[in-house]
């Protein structure tokens, strides 16, 4: 396989984690239960009822994965806070313990010459803040501004990229609107002042931000292409619908200062919007995390939907059931990942592409905040991990990003999801993401060919 093309001078290449997959420790040094604690507790919501209790055990051998990126010659690491380590019930002072381990991990970080990229919010709100209301309560947003500014206060500039949430449009449509992650509430269409108290959170966080920090700030989403199933006007209309919910929600609002057009499915507003929303969630952002797995292929309901990649078909129901103005359709010819996705790395530089055209001016820099796949990963008999296909996987789309900056795109960087196999949330232990295989019962750290791949694709760079 051929070297890597030389990425622009500065460029981040990490790994990136999410607290509840990764840290275990759910009861010690004062933390509180989260919804995914409460999620993973209830008969039948998690494959095979595993639990993020233990998971990777980092909470205890951080100082180990930080020699993992360190070995790999990784520049950035994203990694996020768990809110109630900070404030066990959502609200009040913060507790020292849970901000004492952050800002060891942080400095572990620099000492390592490794740039951190802190997410605030990964899915893992507090029970309970979930008890009075969660996203679908106004008075979320403010608790995540004041927890925001909590962090902040103790890691302040160390951060070199402050990231806000995580995917919130996933964070809706399975926790929210379908029920397969947590808090596991099935209000389909109802689901939608969760999506505007996120952002409003977002909004009202990067305020709070910026009182205590010059780092620059960002939120991450997951974006897709959207491809027709055919020529047809009705299939036109149904990528419309489905790129205004997936990839538009979240990010018309943040750089244009509007919802998007959802007459489509029959909603006029938004509902839940106050004066001076949007103005405090269109605040001037100094980058935009993209994530991005795969395309999705729709069609006109009733036109030959089946089970497709979008992530809402994997939610159990027919997409056809829902009401919703699209069906997803599979995308055929292509390699699929363990978790049946299809391999189209192409459809980032497409994306990124796609999303300058979209958003001109109003787009600020981006950066890859997750990529990667899931692999049936097992060690050998000769204690090594060999992952081919993930090798093709991240070739494949860092060529991509590259052939995007090529096309006049701003992307700063690239990280890898993920650093470790992890709890990969409602499919619990059964996914394999990681550059490094863990031994879920001892625990063992074993880096994946993936792994010593991509070190000396990073050492050609150094």
């Amino acid at each position: 396989m051929d070297p890597l093309p030389a990425f622009p001078e500065g460029f981040l290449f990490g790994t990136a984690t999410a607290a509840y997959q990764i840290e275990g420790a759910v009861r010690e040094d004062g933390r509180g239960p989260s919804i995914w604690d409460t999620f993973c507790a209830e008969p039948g919501r998690v494959r095979d009822g595993h639990t993020g209790d233990r998971a990777c055990d980092h909470y205890h051998r951080w100082p180990e994965d930080l020699e993992l990126m360190s070995a790999l010659g990784a520049n950035g690491y994203r990694f996020s806070v768990a809110w109630t380590r900070v404030q066990p019930d959502g609200t009040g002072r913060a507790d020292p313990r849970g901000l004492d381990f952050y800002e060891a991990l942080v400095d572990g970080l620099l000492d390592r010459g490794i740039a951190p990229a802190l997410t605030l919010y990964h899915w893992d709100l507090p029970q309970a803040l979930q008890d009075a209301g969660g996203w679908m309560h106004r008075d979320t947003a403010h608790r995540f501004a004041e927890y925001a500014g909590l962090v902040a206060d103790r890691l302040g500039d160390r951060i070199a990229l402050w990231i806000t949430l995580n995917e919130p449009f996933v964070h809706l449509t399975y926790g929210h609107s379908l029920g397969v992650h947590a808090p596991g509430e099935t209000l389909l269409l109802d689901s939608l002042p969760a999506a505007h108290h996120q952002l409003l959170g977002h909004g009202l966080a990067v305020a709070a931000l910026r009182e205590r920090t010059t780092s620059p700030i960002a939120l991450t989403n997951n974006h897709a292409p959207v491809w027709a199933a055919s020529g047809s006007p009705e299939d036109a209309a149904a990528v419309r619908a489905y790129d205004a919910l997936h990839n538009r929600l979240f990010t018309d609002p943040l750089l244009l200062g509007r919802y998007p057009d959802l007459t489509a499915f029959g909603v006029d507003a938004v509902p839940g919007v106050r004066d001076g929303d949007l103005d405090a969630i269109a605040a001037p952002l100094d980058a935009l995390g993209v994530n991005y797995y795969n395309p999705v292929r729709v069609a006109a309901p009733g036109r030959g939907g089946g089970e497709g990649p979008s992530g809402l078909s994997e939610a159990g129901p027919e997409l056809d059931g829902l009401g919703l103005p699209f069906v997803d359709v599979p995308i055929e010819g292509t390699p699929v990942t363990a978790f049946g996705w299809p391999v189209v790395p192409d459809g980032l530089r497409e994306l990124l592409v796609g999303m300058r055209d979209r958003y001109g001016a109003a787009l600020p820099p981006l950066v890859i905040t997750e990529n990667g796949c899931s692999a049936d990963d097992a060690v050998g008999p000769d204690g090594t991990v060999d992952d081919p296909d993930r090798i093709a996987f991240l070739d494949g789309h860092l060529r991509a990003v590259h052939r995007a900056i090529e096309e006049g795109v701003d992307v700063r960087g690239y990280f890898v999801w993920s650093l470790l196999d992890n709890f990969e949330w409602s499919e619990g232990y059964h996914q394999r993401f990681g550059l490094v295989h863990v031994d879920f019962t001892t625990q063992r750290r074993t880096p994946k060919a993936s792994f010593h791949w991509l070190r000396d694709q990073l050492r050609l760079r150094s």
